[in-house]
């Protein structure tokens, strides 16, 4: 009975490990960060050049919502997590990042393209998206 009960015991501390694993805040530290900026993108000189852009992800939402970029730009796209469990999502630009990726890229068409978390994170989910303005 003993035996029974502590191997009970023992599978339901593991399967509570487990869970919580994926629920933690991450530890990478990437020298991208550009502080946070909602504008991050921006080139006030209007001349394509390379962006170095990181995106921070916290529970539901990201903290760059609207980055603007010039055609022609090379960009190095880091997703950063803060707080739980995400990935990025271009679907237009087929790009899909996690925790710690970079994604480089080059824009050469102008347009709006829509950014979303790409794993299931919980209620605020859908609220975790945002855009690129290419001009």
């Amino acid at each position: 009975m003993f035996k029974k009960q502590f191997q009970l015991a023992a599978i339901a501390i593991l399967a509570v490990m487990l869970v919580m694993s994926g629920c933690g805040k991450s530890t990478d530290n990437n020298a991208n960060n550009n502080g946070g900026s909602n504008n991050a993108g921006t080139n006030a000189g209007g001349a394509a050049g390379t962006k170095d852009i990181t995106v921070n992800a916290e529970n539901w939402k990201f903290d760059q919502t609207d980055i603007k970029l010039n055609v022609g730009d090379t960009v190095n796209l880091t997703l950063k997590n803060t707080s739980g469990n995400h990935g990025l999502e271009i679907p237009d630009l087929k790009i899909n990042i996690k925790d710690g990726e970079t994604a480089k890229f080059t824009v050469d068409k102008a347009g709006t393209y829509e950014f979303v978390c790409s794993i299931m994170c919980g209620t605020g989910h859908a609220d975790m998206k945002g855009k690129i303005t290419v001009s």
